[in-house]
């Protein structure tokens, strides 16, 4: 019996998927601008006790990297990291690009929904950001947080054998916050 977790908190959502032997014993997700840091474990133990598991049963953590809300990617990160390290079992990570893919029809170009109208695209040389109005073409972009969960834990059992370094996040672009511009503090000698 292999028994995955995967959890994602990229979005504006917290949400968890437990398989079995590949089928969903438990799934959850919760709609939330805020608060991921604090939901998240919450949200873990209960999908545990649904299934009537402990943390020790797990085989594998599969985790949403991104690209996607800074802080919910940092959040769920580490989480997984941490957790794999405790519990000595490998932590996968699962970008939103291969997530989508899973439940993409044919044909759909798959991209992650950015503010202001625009989708985040996987290129040959990285992400790009473009407006909706300039991609040509379906694209399977908008997912529902419990199918995005579903395809993170599913791709962890595929790849957790192969997996040899820990997740980590996916940025689009760097993040918002810049150093301080303030002149270092003088250190006085005694």
């Amino acid at each position: 019996m292999t028994l995955i977790l995967g959890f994602d908190t990229s979005g504006p959502y917290c949400a968890a998927a437990l398989l079995r032997d590949g089928e969903v014993v438990a799934l959850r997700h919760e709609a939330m601008r805020k608060g991921q840091a604090e939901r998240l474990m919450p949200l873990l133990e209960e999908v545990l006790n649904e299934a009537g598991i402990t943390w020790r049963d797990l085989d594998a953590i599969g985790v949403g990297t991104g690209p996607g809300n800074f802080t919910g990617i940092r959040i769920a990160v580490s989480a997984a990291r941490g957790l794999a390290l405790g519990l000595d079992i490998p932590a996968v990570g699962v970008d939103g690009f291969d997530a989508r893919a899973f439940s993409s029809p044919p044909a759909h170009r798959v991209a992650i929904p950015a503010p202001r109208d625009q989708l985040y695209l996987l290129i040959e040389t990285g992400i790009e950001l473009r407006s909706r109005s300039e991609v040509d073409g379906p694209v399977h972009a908008e997912v529902d947080p419990a199918d995005l969960v579903y395809a993170i834990a599913r791709i962890t059992a595929n790849r957790r054998a192969e997996t040899t370094t820990p997740p980590a996040p996916v940025y689009a672009r760097p993040a918002d916050a810049a150093p301080a511009s303030d002149p270092p503090p003088r250190i006085l000698d005694p």
